[in-house]
């Protein structure tokens, strides 16, 4: 899986909440150490893993088009 910074994480939830808002959920679950954490759903994960690095960016091919998102979040095409 390719490094991403925590803006680059939120900008591919928000490509995924625009299209498919009632899907994308995110659940809360107790780790290992009795702490509340926030966990994206299976969707969210799956996007992730088609993550590949770009220049200075990172690339999501989605919607038949190659999306650059930057390490502070900006998304373009």
């Amino acid at each position: 899986m390719v490094r991403t910074t925590r803006a680059q994480r939120e900008a591919l939830f928000q490509i995924l909440r625009r299209d498919f808002p009632s899907w994308i959920t995110v659940t809360t679950r107790r780790n290992l150490h009795g702490d509340i954490v926030k966990v994206p759903s299976e969707i969210y994960r799956k996007l992730r893993a088609r993550v590949r690095p770009g220049p200075g960016c990172i690339m999501i091919n989605w919607r038949g088009m190659w999306l650059g998102i930057e390490p502070d979040g900006y998304t373009h095409s």
